[in-house]
C-alpha cells in the first residue's frame, strides 16, 4: 500500500508530495498531469522488476510513447532537468515467497524508498540515453511513528494488522560514497546479517529489482509490494474472450482470463471449508454475489455463471436475464464487462496491492456512476478491520474529469490536480499541483498543504456553461418543461 509519494524532476512533477488513503480520486482538467503521477507509479513498479532502460521505455511520453529516456525528465522549453528523484512510503506485505518458492517473512512491513536517477548519454544506445542510479535507499519506518505518519481515518485495529515487525535494521539498502566510488549496499538479513552485499557504481538496474531470495527478506516483499502497482486498462476485447481449461486464473490488467478467474473464485470458494455449505452451494454463492453486484447496474439480471464446454474445452461467461435469455460475455456491452470485471477483483482475495484506474466512468450511465464507484471503494481494504483473507491490503487511485464522479466522492479521497506557475533558476514554468478540501485529513501533515479553496469546484458542481458563441443553439438543459428538474434552477 502506498501511503505517500514525493516526485521531483519526472514529467510536470515537481516538488510534489501527496498522502493517500486507502481510496482515491484525483480530479482534474484534461492535459494537467494527472496521468503523469501514474506513470510515476508505474515506472516506480518497473524498476522494482525490470533493468533502468526497460523500465523507462514501458512509460509513455506526451505523445503516448516513448522513444528516448530523456522525455521522462522535466522539461522547460528545450532544456531537461538533470536528475529526477522519488520518494515512496508504503506499507509491504508481511509474508511473500521468492522466485524459487521460499517462504520470506519480512522484519518490518512501513518502509521507505528513495530513488535518485540522472540521464547519461550512451554511446550504445545513442538514441535512447542511459539512466545512472545516483542514490538507492530502503529504509524503515519506526512503528512508533505509524499512527503519525498514517493520517487518513483508520482503526488503531486495521494498523496493528497492517503495520508490524521489529528489529534494529535502520536501513536494508543504502548508498554511500567510498574513495570516490558510489556503492550501493545490501544489507542482508537473519544469520548473516553483519555482512553486507556491494553493488558497484551504475548497475544496470536497482539492486532492490536484484533480491530473488530470503536471505533479503524485508527487500524482497518491498520488491513484491512495488511489483504489485498496475493500471487497471480493461479492454472489451479481452474481457469478450473465453478461456481455455488451461488459462491463467487471475484477471489480468487488460481484463484478459475474466471466464477463469471467476472459475477458480466459485470453484474455490473459501467459504466451502469454514461453513456447513455444499460444494455446489459455495460456487453458487459466488455467482449470487456477483450477480447481485451486477444487478445495481442493470435491472435485467438473474444470474452470472460459467458455461464450461467440454468439447471445444472452453470457459464462458454468462449472464442470464430475468426472462431466461443467456447473454454470453461477447454480446454483453462495453460497461457491463467493465463492471463485472471489478466485481470479480472485489471478490478475489489473490488481488492484492495498488489498482490505478482512468475515468472509470467510461461506458457507465451516469445514474449508475454511484454504484461503480461504491465497488471501487469495496475494493480497497477497509481500515476499520483487521487485514485477513476477506479484507486483503488493496488499494484504489482513480483520476477524472467529470462532475458526477467528483460529486459523488467522499471528501476526505479527493484530490484536485491543477497547474501553478512556478519560478525556478530564473526561469518561469507550469507544474501540477495535488490540493485537498479544507477540513479533510491530509490538513494534518506537518508540511506545507495545498488547499483548495472551494471556489475551484465550481467547475465540478456546477458543470453547465453556456457556450455564448452559439445563441441559437436548443439544448436539452434550455427546455422550459425542464427547468424545473435541475438542481438550483429558478423554478425548481
Amino acid at each position: 500500500m502506498l501511503t505517500r509519494l514525493k516526485v521531483s524532476g519526472f514529467k510536470n512533477l515537481v516538488d510534489v508530495d501527496v498522502r493517500f488513503g486507502s481510496f482515491t480520486c484525483v480530479a482534474g482538467a484534461n492535459g494537467v498531469g494527472k496521468s503523469n503521477l501514474f506513470d510515476a507509479i508505474r515506472f516506480l513498479s518497473a524498476i522494482a522488476d525490470r533493468p533502468l532502460i526497460d523500465a523507462a521505455l514501458s512509460v509513455r511520453d506526451e505523445k503516448s510513447r516513448t522513444t528516448d529516456v530523456r522525455s521522462l525528465f522535466h522539461r522547460v522549453g528545450d532544456e531537461y532537468a538533470n536528475e529526477m528523484s522519488f520518494e515512496a512510503e508504503m506499507i509491504i506485505p508481511a509474508e511473500g515467497v521468492d522466485d524459487l518458492g521460499q517462504q520470506a517473512k519480512a522484519s518490518i512491513t512501513f518502509l521507505r524508498y528513495c530513488l535518485t536517477l540522472a540521464y547519461r548519454e550512451d554511446d550504445k544506445l545513442r538514441s535512447l540515453g542511459s539512466l545512472e542510479i545516483i542514490k538507492e535507499e530502503l529504509v524503515r519506518i519506526n512503528l512508533s511513528y505509524a499512527k503519525a505518519n498514517l493520517l487518513f481515518n483508520h482503526e488503531p485495529i486495521w494498523r496493528k494488522s497492517a503495520v508490524k515487525g521489529s528489529g534494529r535494521v535502520p536501513s536494508f539498502i543504502s548508498t554511500e560514497i567510498i574513495e570516490k566510488e558510489r556503492l550501493i549496499k545490501l544489507r542482508l538479513e537473519g544469520k548473516q546479517a553483519k555482512h553486507r552485499l556491494l553493488i558497484s557504481v551504475n548497475p544496470s538496474r536497482t539492486l532492490l529489482s536484484m533480491a530473488n531470495t530470503a536471505e533479503s527478506p524485508t527487500v524482497l516483499l518491498a520488491k513484491r509490494e512495488m511489483q504489485s502497482w498496475r493500471l487497471l486498462q480493461l479492454e472489451p476485447s479481452a474481457l469478450r474472450q473465453p478461456d481455455e481449461f488451461t488459462s491463467p486464473t487471475k484477471l489480468a490488467m487488460d481484463g484478459s482470463h475474466l471466464a477463469a478467474t471467476l472459475y477458480r473464485l466459485a470453484r474455490f470458494n473459501t467459504n466451502y471449508s469454514t461453513t456447513e455449505l455444499t460444494e455446489d452451494e459455495a460456487e453458487e454463492q459466488v455467482y449470487s454475489q456477483v450477480a447481485n453486484r451486477l444487478a445495481q447496474l442493470i435491472n435485467d439480471v438473474r444470474k452470472v455463471g460459467i458455461d464450461r464446454d467440454e468439447k471445444r474445452q472452453l470457459l464462458t461467461l454468462i449472464v442470464t436475464g430475468r426472462d431466461g435469455t443467456a447473454h454470453p460475455a461477447r454480446a454483453l456491452s462495453d460497461g457491463t464487462l467493465r463492471f463485472l470485471a471489478l466485481a470479480v477483483l472485489a471478490l478475489d482475495p489473490e488481488t492484492q496491492g495498488l489498482l490505478c484506474l482512468e475515468e472509470p466512468e467510461n461506458g457507465i450511465h451516469p445514474a449508475r456512476i454511484p454504484k461503480i464507484l461504491q465497488l471501487l471503494q469495496d475494493i480497497a481494504t477497509d481500515v476499520n478491520y483487521p487485514i485477513n483473507i476477506d479484507n486483503p491490503l488493496r488499494q484504489v487511485i482513480i483520476n477524472t474529469h467529470s462532475p458526477a464522479v467528483v460529486m459523488q466522492i467522499p471528501d476526505d479521497s479527493l484530490l484536485i490536480a491543477e497547474l501553478k506557475e512556478t519560478v525556478s533558476s530564473g526561469k518561469r514554468f507550469k507544474r501540477v499541483s495535488f490540493g485537498c478540501l479544507p477540513d479533510t485529513w491530509r490538513q494534518k501533515a506537518p508540511e506545507g498543504v495545498n488547499v483548495v479553496p472551494k471556489g475551484k469546484l465550481l467547475d465540478y458542481l456546477n458543470p453547465v456553461v453556456m457556450d455564448e458563441s452559439e445563441p441559437n443553439q436548443h439544448r436539452v438543459v434550455d427546455r422550459p418543461d425542464l427547468q424545473f428538474l435541475i438542481p438550483g434552477s429558478p423554478t425548481e
